[in-house]
């Protein structure tokens, strides 16, 4: 059910809406993350794995993958997940200088330092975090909030800042799915909010109006540097993989929240798009971000 067409999906939906608004607003990606970046995080050990055709093919649940030669596996798989992985440190420097950014792609929320899983390949959150790190733009002890509303729980996240007591994780997820095996992740979440299929939209959106201010006051106790808002689109209703009820009101609505309650504390916010498996999830992505434009949260 990977949708490698997704990002350019929105990206044409997006340039039909606003015209050259669009060019005006958008930074193009300049290259793929190099080795340099992806080290920051993966282990060289497993950056040698993804040598591997068959490792490739059971991170990325493509069974047929595994009988590809390696050049193809890099060509059309892996580099165009490095160049979504380098959109997402672009985007986070970008949060950093105007106060918001999105990445189309990105939100590979399942990834390890030391191996994939869950379509997952490169822990781009993670490693965006690191270069601005690296490169002076935060300091190494600064507070970063990490929002994840993806239906399944962001436990790559969870192990890459495993020891990284800085990073307050925040996360509504369904309890009932992968990675739900994965309780050292879970343990590591400051706040977890855990759903089912049993809960409609308005349930949902409740529960967010109260647990994630309160998440918010909590952090912001110390000033917060940097915030990373993984969505997921995988929550709606017909979602193959989510097994949630949200409607696409009901996910607009989330959006314009989450990004709401950042911005309204001036923390600069990186939006990376994560999961979302129906032939309608670029539209909710487009929806909410024509509605995150609309109220001047941008």
């Amino acid at each position: 059910p990977f949708d490698g067409k997704k990002s350019g999906r929105v990206w044409r939906c997006l340039r039909q809406s606003l015209g050259r608004r669009l060019q005006e607003m958008a930074v193009r990606t300049d290259r793929a993350a190099n080795a340099d970046e992806l080290r920051l995080v993966h282990s060289e050990d497993y950056l040698a794995e993804l040598r591997s055709s068959s490792y490739v093919a059971n991170v990325l649940e493509v069974p047929a993958v595994r009988y590809w030669p390696h050049w193809i596996v890099n060509h059309n798989l892996l580099r165009p997940l490095r160049w979504a992985t380098r959109g997402t440190i672009l985007a986070a420097q970008e949060a950093l200088e105007h106060g918001f950014a999105v990445n189309l792609g990105g939100g590979f929320h399942h990834a390890r330092p030391d191996r994939g899983e869950g379509f997952s390949v490169y822990q781009d959150i993670g490693i965006a975090v690191r270069v601005l790190v690296r490169d002076g733009k935060i300091d190494k002890g600064s507070r970063i909030v990490y929002i994840d509303t993806d239906a399944h729980q962001g436990n790559g996240v969870c192990h890459t800042f495993r020891d990284d007591k800085n990073i307050y994780i925040f996360d509504v997820f369904n309890y009932r799915i992968y990675p739900a095996f994965d309780k050292q992740a879970r343990r590591r979440v400051n706040c977890p909010v855990s759903v089912d299929f049993t809960w409609t939209g308005s349930d949902y959106l409740e529960e967010l109006k109260l647990a994630l201010p309160a998440f918010l006051d909590y952090a912001s106790e110390s000033p917060v540097a940097f915030a990373i808002y993984n969505a997921g689109y995988d929550v709606y209703r017909d979602d193959p993989l989510g097994g949630l009820q949200l409607s696409a009101e009901a996910i607009k609505q989330r959006d314009v929240f989450v990004v709401e309650e950042l911005r309204r504390r001036g923390i600069p916010t990186m939006m990376v798009l994560s999961g979302g498996y129906t032939p309608d999830s670029h539209q909710l992505v487009v929806q909410s971000l024509m509605a995150i434009i609309s109220e001047g949260l941008q």
